[in-house]
């Protein structure tokens, strides 16, 4: 079990996840044709004991991790080991529902300041001078 918000108990127990090892990409050495040392999480979210709101919030997400079925799937072969795979695997679970468990603060709409906008004012009139001074120079022509 693991509990993932102080303030929310949320747990996710070892039954609702199923494991499969499979062979690690890349380059291994001499074990990589032999050893089946990554692994493959699975977590189905309407089958498991969360609460309905992260439930809806964890589906309604766009993540390439949770599949049409509503199974988050994730692959850890960042180590050589296995259990360090899995223990991998299942950090990143928690905190992948974690994320569904924390609200967005409500961005407060600001205005700049007088003197913000005073000095953007100044930048833009000397910018308009400098390239009215780039104009063509009327004056005396020696033909």
């Amino acid at each position: 079990m693991a509990s993932l918000n102080k303030s929310k108990s949320i747990e996710i127990r070892e039954d609702e996840v199923r494991w499969s090892a499979v062979r690690s990409q890349g380059a291994g050495g001499q074990n990589v044709n032999k050893v089946s040392t990554a692994v493959h999480l699975r977590f189905d979210i309407r089958a498991s004991r969360l609460p309905d709101a992260v439930k809806e919030t964890l589906l309604a997400k766009n993540d390439k991790r949770i599949s049409k079925d509503g199974v988050i799937i994730i692959k850890a072969q960042r180590f050589r080991s296995q259990d360090k795979n899995r223990e991998d695997a299942f950090e990143r679970l928690k905190r992948f529902i974690m994320t569904a468990t924390q609200t967005q603060r409500k961005r407060r709409p600001t205005q700049p300041t007088k003197s913000a906008m005073k000095k953007r004012l100044d930048h833009k009139s000397k910018r308009s001078r400098l390239k009215k001074l780039r104009g063509r120079v009327l004056g005396n022509t020696d033909d």
